[in-house]
């Protein structure tokens, strides 16, 4: 099967097309803002690059998050709009799976493993896997939370992500491994592997975003605080 994989969910932004588990043609910069400038660029640079037509496509992959609200929608948006367009099923991937996805190139993942992204006022979004299964659910904890989730798993713990070294020091025999984002191969691979059907597009957010609707519009007068 021919995938386009799309990735803005972090700190890079990545287009690639694989078929099976080989890479055809992978774009990936690191990208703090911006993505909603580059993302069709790097789209049409791998579709051309590995000589693939849209209609030749078999499905669509795209992270779902957790991660950066604007990025995150950004690239939700471009995957689902470009389906709807082909009559293609999008495939969402979470963030967290393909970051941990991510440390296993033969797909056998090591027995413990967090995967923690840097969601900044103190906290990381986490998951958490032993022996290859999810243990509980991810979430927006709080260091000292993520520190006994990872205490839990015991020893030969693998911490994975950009908030990886904000935990490196309480577990000095971790291995850890920053990465800005999941690689192109994980992401495929988990792609490749979901049922459309119980993988939807749907955006992970696991915390409410810091940027607020207003509570009135331009204009309109403010309501008075009652006594």
């Amino acid at each position: 099967m021919r995938v386009l994989l799309i990735d803005s969910a972090l700190s890079l932004c990545t287009a690639a097309v694989f078929e099976d588990g080989t890479a055809l043609a992978v774009r990936s910069e690191p990208m703090v803002k911006g993505h909603q400038e580059r993302l069709a660029g790097f789209v049409r640079e791998v579709m051309a690059g590995s000589g693939t037509r849209f209609d030749a496509l078999g499905r669509i992959g795209v992270t779902t998050g957790p991660g950066s609200f604007t990025g995150l929608r950004v690239g939700l948006a471009f995957a689902q709009g470009l389906g709807a367009a082909l009559d293609l099923p999008v495939v969402g991937i979470s963030t967290l799976d393909a970051l941990a996805a991510s440390i296993a190139p033969d797909g056998v993942m090591p027995d413990a493993v967090a995967a923690l992204i840097d969601a900044r006022r103190g906290q990381v979004y986490a998951g958490f896997w032993r022996g290859g299964v999810a243990e509980g659910e991810a979430g927006a904890l709080f260091l000292d939370q993520a520190g006994a989730r990872i205490t839990s798993l015991g020893q030969g713990v693998t911490l994975v992500g950009s908030g990886a070294a904000l935990l490196a020091d309480a577990f000095p025999a971790a291995r850890t491994l920053e990465l800005s984002g999941p690689s192109p191969e994980a992401l495929a691979r988990l792609v490749i592997a979901a049922d459309p059907r119980l993988s939807p597009p749907d955006p992970r957010y696991l915390r409410a975003p810091d940027a607020t609707p207003p509570t009135r519009m331009p204009g309109q007068p403010r309501v008075p605080v009652q006594p």
